[in-house]
């Protein structure tokens, strides 16, 4: 049996580091700079979305396997302090069902460079965490909703637990989690006449939405390019009832396509990942629960810096393994290559 019919990615090959200019930050071949640093905490999830797992779950990863609170927080403080990181975002799984998030999160805050700090969450435990996380240092968050009619959200999510994420979502709010941003993924023939009601939902609350184009990262594989409603076909369906004009802000290397609505100064955001790829100003680097680090949300190999660190290496030697995976990182996802491989890994395992 090999690694990949474990599931397992392909150890990291071995890199060509000459041509690297002498930088300490996460540079790669294409002049991409890494300062925004993606953490999953925990690959459990308290929701079995349709389009993310199956019903019964997944394999859960051991706690011996995972990253302990010492070893996550050694590891961002050193892409704080020494790789030029700015921006951390705790995703999972449900980074919420991780007993030491607050401390991870307080640890991360109190550091003398502090980055900005955020959270991507399906909302239901956030109504009990909102304020603890504020006082934590946590700046901001981002919450899962697909759909505003509670028999959908069963449907889609298979659990009843609609009113917590709204909960969730005006606990953010007060206690000054902001901007709070909605992410909604739209299934056709499901949730996609919802397009319309989702951001006028948002707008009346203040919520900024950015509508997510489903991507091939589903243990089933079950992914249909086909069948997933294009960022082109989102724009469609809100311009039936919402003027849009492109943002005139600088994009940068943000995910998402802002749209001012009816003029502004409200904006709605549409993150193209499949048709409308970002890859050219990517400025991400992720690192995994169990410690492996993947210079791609696609990526097909991955460092493991869990087992160097248990073994007793210094700093310098996690941060030349971190420097030479992201020179390593491709040109782009792939997706619109016809050998695309989806990554063995789920989103659950990977972090969003």
């Amino acid at each position: 049996m090999t690694s990949v019919d474990l599931g397992i990615p392909v150890a990291r090959r071995t890199v060509d580091t000459s041509a690297r200019p002498d930088t300490p930050y996460l540079v790669d071949r294409f002049g991409r700079v890494a300062t925004d640093l993606r953490v999953s905490l925990i690959d459990k999830c308290n929701l079995r979305c349709t389009y993310c797992m199956p019903a019964e779950g997944l394999p859960w990863m051991k706690r011996s396997e995972m990253l302990d609170t010492a070893e996550m927080t050694r590891l961002i403080r050193l892409a704080v302090r020494e790789l030029g990181i700015t921006n951390v975002r705790f995703t999972g799984g449900e980074p919420l069902l991780r007993q030491d998030l607050v401390d991870i999160i307080a640890a991360t805050s109190s550091l003398p460079e502090a980055p900005k700090t955020s959270l991507t969450t399906n909302g239901i435990n956030l109504g009990r965490f909102a304020e603890q996380l504020s006082e934590s240092g946590l700046d901001r968050v981002n919450i899962s909703l697909d759909t505003l009619d509670r028999e959908t959200f069963h449907g889609l999510t298979r659990r009843d637990r609609f009113e917590d994420v709204i909960a969730g979502l005006e606990a953010a709010k007060e206690h000054g989690l902001e901007p709070v941003k909605v992410n909604s993924v739209l299934l056709r023939g499901v949730n996609d006449h919802e397009a319309c009601d989702l951001l006028r939902y948002c707008l009346d609350r203040g919520y900024q939405l950015r509508f997510i184009e489903q991507m091939p990262l589903d243990p089933q594989h079950g992914w249909d390019r086909n069948e997933m409603v294009t960022a082109d076909e989102i724009l469609r369906l809100l311009g039936e009832e919402f003027s849009l004009t492109p943002h005139t802000a600088e994009r940068g290397s943000a995910p998402a396509e802002r749209w001012l609505v009816d003029g502004g100064p409200a904006t709605v955001g549409v993150i193209g990942s499949v048709t409308r790829p970002f890859c050219a100003t990517c400025d991400r680097t992720r690192l995994t629960a169990d410690g492996q680090l993947r210079s791609c949300l696609f990526s097909q190999t991955e460092t493991n810096l869990r087992e160097p660190m248990r073994e007793g290496v210094d700093d310098a030697e996690l941060a030349t393994l971190w420097r030479e995976t992201m020179w390593a990182k491709a040109a782009g996802h792939g997706m619109d290559r016809e050998d695309f491989v989806q990554p063995a890994r789920p989103m659950s395992s990977i972090g969003g």
